[in-house]
C-alpha cells in the first residue's frame, strides 16, 4: 500500500455520513465503435449525459498494461523520492494539491504535456525509475488513445452531419494541439469512521476545460457523475474499456446542445485506484465558439469567441467547483 500522509481532515475536503451514499448508475450509454450506428448514439450519449463509455475500441491492452505498469512502480516508491520528480509546474509529480487555487485531495499525481519535446529527465533521480520507460509507455499508449479520440470525435461530426468531419479531430492532430496526459494515483483510504465522515474526496467535482478527456482505470471504484436530475451516481469500474467526458470546449463548439459533465472521485478504504486520463485540447491560439452549421434558425450564440489561451488561463485560476464558463457566456455581460 502506498500511503500519502494521515489524513487530515481539517483540511481534506468530505461527504457527511448523513448523505446517502451514491448508488451505481447502470445506464451509462455503451458505444461499441465496431458498429455502424455508433455515430448517432455518441451524439445522443453527448445530449444526454455529456459522458459515455466505449467498448470494442483499437487501444492494445498490452500498451494499457505496460503504462499501469510503469506508473504502480512509480507510485509504489518511497514519497522522499516520488518528491524528485516534482514540484508540478505544472507537469511533473503532485501530491494532494491540485491546481494552484487551493483545491487539495486524496490524490498524487503525474501531469506530462503529450508534446514529443517533453523532457522526462525530471524522473531521472527517482530511484528505480527509468524516465525511457515511462516516456515509451506514456508515448505508446498517448498515440493508440490520441487516434481513438479522432475516431469518436469524427464520428460525432457526421452524427451531427458536420462537413468537414474533422472539424472537431483536426485540433487535436495540430503539431500545435495543446494535449495533457494525466495518472492519477488515489491510494487506499485509511479507515476513517472514527472522524464521524463517509468518505474523503480523491478530486474534487469539476469538468474538464478541453473540447474531450478519455479516461481508464483500474477496476476500483470511486468515479460519480452528477446527472442533470442532480443527483450523484458512483460509475461501475471497468478496466477494459474508456470512459469519454464531453469538456466545455465542445460544449460551446455545439452552442451548449452538449453540456461538459460534472465529475468526482471518492476515495476507497479497500484498494487504491489508478487512472489515466488523455485531455485532448486544441492549439493555443485557436477561437473557440459555437459552430455555424450548428445553429438553427434564428438561434444566436450563448458564448462570446475566446481563444483556448484565454479559457485556460481563467479555468485555471478558478476553483475546481466552480462554472468556468459562466464568464464567456453572453448573457451574462452587461
Amino acid at each position: 500500500m502506498v500511503v500519502l500522509t494521515e489524513p487530515d481532515t481539517d483540511h481534506l475536503p468530505i461527504i457527511n455520513n448523513s448523505c446517502k451514499s451514491p448508488s451505481f448508475f447502470n445506464d451509462i450509454p455503451v458505444i461499441d465503435l465496431s458498429k455502424p450506428d455508433s455515430k448517432n448514439l455518441i451524439v445522443k450519449a453527448c445530449e444526454e449525459f455529456g459522458f459515455f463509455k466505449v467498448v470494442n475500441h483499437d487501444v492494445p491492452m498490452e500498451f494499457i498494461s505496460k503504462l499501469e505498469s510503469e506508473a504502480i512502480k512509480f507510485f509504489s516508491s518511497p514519497l522522499s523520492e516520488k518528491l524528485k520528480a516534482g514540484p508540478a509546474d505544472p507537469f511533473g509529480y503532485g501530491n494532494k494539491q491540485i491546481g494552484q487555487s487551493g483545491d487539495i485531495g486524496w490524490v498524487e499525481y503525474i501531469l506530462l504535456s503529450t508534446n514529443c519535446e517533453f523532457n522526462y529527465q525530471k524522473f531521472a533521480s527517482v530511484l528505480g525509475v527509468n524516465p525511457e520507460s515511462i516516456r515509451a509507455a506514456v508515448n505508446d499508449y498517448v498515440s493508440a488513445v490520441k487516434k481513438m479520440s479522432c475516431e469518436i470525435l469524427e464520428k460525432l461530426a457526421e452524427g451531427l452531419k458536420i462537413h468537414p468531419t474533422n472539424v472537431f479531430s483536426k485540433l487535436l492532430k495540430d503539431e500545435k494541439s495543446d494535449s495533457v496526459f494525466r495518472l492519477n494515483h488515489y491510494p487506499q483510504c485509511p479507515d476513517i469512521q472514527e472522524f464521524n465522515v463517509k468518505n474523503l474526496i480523491g478530486f474534487g467535482e469539476h469538468t474538464d476545460p478541453q473540447i474531450i478527456s478519455v479516461l481508464r482505470s483500474n477496476n476500483t471504484s470511486g468515479l460519480q457523475i452528477l446527472l442533470k436530475n442532480g443527483n450523484w451516481f458512483s460509475v461501475p469500474p471497468d478496466q477494459n474499456s474508456f470512459f469519454i467526458n464531453v469538456g466545455d470546449s465542445l460544449q460551446v463548439m455545439t452552442n451548449g446542445r452538449f453540456k461538459s459533465v460534472k465529475h468526482r472521485v471518492l476515495t476507497n478504504t479497500l484498494k487504491s485506484r489508478l487512472s489515466m486520463i488523455y485531455f485532448g485540447g486544441p492549439p493555443l491560439s485557436e477561437k473557440i465558439a459555437p459552430l455555424p452549421s450548428l445553429m438553427e434558425g434564428e438561434e444566436s450564440s450563448l458564448y462570446k469567441e475566446f481563444t483556448w489561451f484565454e479559457y485556460k488561463k481563467s479555468a485555471f485560476k478558478s476553483r475546481l467547483a466552480e462554472n468556468r464558463l459562466t464568464l464567456f457566456e453572453k448573457f451574462g455581460a452587461s
